[in-house]
This record gives C-alpha cells, structure tokens and sequence, in this order.
C-alpha cells in the first residue's frame, strides 16, 4: 500500500540514513490545514491545506493546496514543481456530493487508497479515510523510505496519524509494505 506514493523525491538522498521522525517539526500557524505528509529522508514537509477563493468559498476545482515548507534549508514554503505535482504528491480530486460539498481523492501516484474531505460535525472540512479496516481522520502522513531510486523508492511502512471520530481518540495506523 502506498508502495509509490512519493515517487520522485527530486532529492538524491536516497543513500542517507533514513532521520528519525521523532524529532520532524510539526507545521504551526498553517491556516486551514488538513494534513500534512512527511518523509524518512528528511524533514521537508508536505502541506495540504484548504484552497479558498478571493471572497472566501472553498474552490472547487482545487479544494486542496499543497505545498513544501522547507524545514531542512530556510524553512521556507515552496510550490511543489511538476514532477511532484503530476507523478508523486499531486492529487485527483473529485466532487462527489455537491449539495453538502464532499470530495473523494487520492495521491497521483497510489489511486487505491481513497482520502474524502468532508465537513465534521464541527462544521470544519477534515479528511477522513480507513486504514487497516478502521476510520480515520487523518492528520499526517509519515512515509518510511530503506534505499530504492529516485522512480521507485523503497517504502517500508506508513504510518498514518490522526483521530478516530468516533471515539476521539489519537491513533496511529501502521500500514507494513
């Protein structure tokens, strides 16, 4: 699962020791964030936020943002370049719901597992998915990467942190590659 999900790294770090995620930043002060993915090679990190117009209506053509911030030089926040976009971290998104405003979507590079963004009972948009049979609102993403190439890197496991919304209750959902 998610064997390809981040596929080009555009990154030739793939001969360094994996870092440990124990230590990776968590992004602070994103505005409408949904979730946010990271990666054993280093600690630049990937944002999906909410994407909203000028006068403050979810886009629906791209209800979904994403961008780095670049946690291992300046901390900087930078468009992700074609290549992510199209083949690693980009996203299909479609409307699924029109009245209540849903969408189902998946990574470009793994279209098996289906994430839906949805409004809580909070009145909030989350993303929500099942992992390992159990219902997930999903927080981050951690992609452990053990060698590989740039096209076809290694995964080992995901971990997928975030929330059952049914007990409320933190989780993390080890998925073994």
């Amino acid at each position: 699962m998610f064997k390809i999900l981040l596929l080009p790294l555009l990154f030739l770090c793939m001969a360094f020791t994996p870092c440990s995620y124990d230590n990776f930043p968590v992004p602070g002060g994103v505005k409408n964030m949904l979730f946010y993915v990271q990666r054993s090679i280093n600690k630049n990190t990937i944002v999906y936020q909410l994407n909203y117009k000028d006068n403050n209506e979810l886009n629906e053509k791209e209800p979904i943002r994403m961008y780095w911030i670049n946690y291992a030089t300046s901390g900087a926040n930078e468009e992700l370049n074609y290549i992510q976009r199209k083949y690693a971290y980009g996203l299909n998104v479609a409307l699924i719901d029109n009245e209540k405003k849903t969408f189902a979507f998946n990574f470009v590079s793994y279209k098996k597992q289906t994430l839906y963004l949805i409004k809580g009972t909070d009145k909030k948009y989350h993303v929500f998915s099942y992992f390992n049979n159990r219902l997930v609102q999903v927080n981050r993403i951690y992609v452990h990467i053990e060698g590989g190439s740039f096209w076809t890197p290694k995964v080992k496991y995901i971990e997928v942190d975030g929330k059952d919304p049914v007990k409320n209750e933190e989780l993390t959902e080890k998925i073994i590659i």
